[in-house]
């Protein structure tokens, strides 16, 4: 085991380094503040009756499901 430490060190050593130039590569390059934008717009389309109509037409069942749910925790 105290044969490997250098090792182990070596490793994490270059393994914070490649997620430290990462992280700073996104903040450079604006990625967060894209992402940030894209959550967003996705969020916003998500609560349009026209998303939430077809949400309830792809499971037809959710309803009886919440209430078999309710029946059997009562």
């Amino acid at each position: 085991m105290t044969k490997f430490v250098g090792w182990y060190v070596k490793i994490a050593a270059v393994s914070a380094l490649v997620g430290a130039s990462m992280e700073l590569f996104m903040i450079h390059t604006g990625f967060y503040d894209k992402v940030v934008v894209l959550e967003a717009e996705k969020r916003a389309l998500e609560s349009t009756p026209e998303a939430q109509a077809m949400r309830e037409a792809l499971n037809p069942w959710r309803k009886h499901d919440e209430e078999a749910g309710r029946k059997s925790s009562s």
